[in-house]
């Protein structure tokens, strides 16, 4: 076995270095993965260019997928895997509920510990997934938003021939209404500040958002009280919304906005991460559902690198100087 790997590490603030570590070292719950690709999230690109991780240094990269190429019991040898990326503390109330989403003391591949933007990482067994088959490393890279909008769709519990609004076209908002076609949404519209991506989206077969609309639920994708508003606003009397964006900053929303929810009667929810349990599996779901091919994600992955060209990847998405949806990072390609 080789003694050194390539990765993509965050050394500091500004500071991603794509260079030479140590090849991890497999515990005795873990097996080492050959990673093959990681799909660069929009939450990575403010940790390498304001917000840092929990420590320094760390290898970034929440969304993979590999090999798995030496197993201590034998038993994952050889299989193609994605990977369920938080690691719960298993003693806490959310835990032991098996809500791991909210658990009180967790740890994360790509943003605590660790992650996906290396050649090998060691993986908890638990936290393994078998892929079908018929399934692309790329596409098992994308399970991780794949779940994320699954889980988000399903709070909304849409009924048969109900109109959705999404605000925010980007890879979770677009996979979330495919989820809600799924689910029995009649028609899913989206508006978004770049006109590009609702072009994307009515390639798609989504519709662009106009005040006519009937708005019968909403997802929230954005985070911006702006967004927010607008959504409230859209909806009609007793819909449901569910809040999923990641506020960049405060959210303020005015007295007007406020009395939407009111006097509507609206009901409002909040969607984190997904389930991974033995009661409610996103993740087993994503999974079966890209290998039936019920839910396409290839024509998201617009833009591909290899894992020397990490740099490129993050400068393409904090310029946005061109076009983007999902930015995939490949590594140890099958010849």
């Amino acid at each position: 076995m080789q003694e050194k790997m390539k990765a993509a590490n965050l050394h500091a603030i500004m500071d991603l270095r794509y260079e030479d570590m140590d090849m991890p070292v497999c515990g005795e719950d873990e097996v080492l993965v050959e990673l093959k690709s990681c799909g660069v999230c929009g939450s990575d690109v403010p940790r390498v260019y304001t917000k840092g991780t929990y420590h320094f240094p760390t290898v970034i990269g929440h969304e993979f997928s590999g090999k798995v190429v030496e197993d201590p019991k034998g038993e994952w040898l050889g299989k193609k895997v994605a990977v369920f990326p938080l690691l719960p503390c298993f003693e806490c109330e959310s835990c032991k509920a098996q809500n791991y989403a909210t658990c009180s003391d967790y740890d994360y591949y790509g943003s605590r510990r660790d992650g996906g933007m290396a050649e090998y990482l060691a993986v908890k067994r638990w936290n393994l997934l078998e892929m079908p088959e018929n399934l692309s490393y790329d596409e098992g890279a994308m399970c991780e938003p794949v779940s994320v909008g699954r889980h988000a769709i399903g709070k909304l519990e849409i009924r048969e021939g109900e109109n959705l609004l999404i605000s925010g076209a980007g890879p979770i908002g677009l996979i979330a209404g495919q989820w809600a076609k799924m689910f029995g949404a009649k028609d899913v519209y989206y508006f978004d500040i770049d006109d590009r991506k609702i072009e994307f989206a009515k390639s798609m077969g989504f519709k662009e958002y106009t005040e006519d609309a009937v708005i019968d639920c909403v997802l929230e994708g954005t985070g911006y009280g702006d967004a927010i508003a607008k959504c409230l606003s859209a909806i009609k009397p007793f819909g449901r919304m569910v809040l999923m964006g990641n506020p960049a900053g405060e959210v303020v929303l005015s007295q007007a906005t406020y009395w939407h929810i009111l006097r509507k009667e609206l009901k409002v929810l909040g969607t984190w991460n997904s389930s991974y349990s033995e009661l409610q599996n996103d993740w087993k779901e994503s999974l079966k559902a890209l290998a039936e091919g019920k839910l396409n994600v290839k024509p998201l992955i617009t833009h591909k690198f290899p894992l020397s060209q990490v740099h490129d990847a993050f400068e393409l998405m904090k310029e946005r100087k061109e076009f983007f949806n999902k930015v995939m990072l490949n590594m140890n390609e099958e010849k």
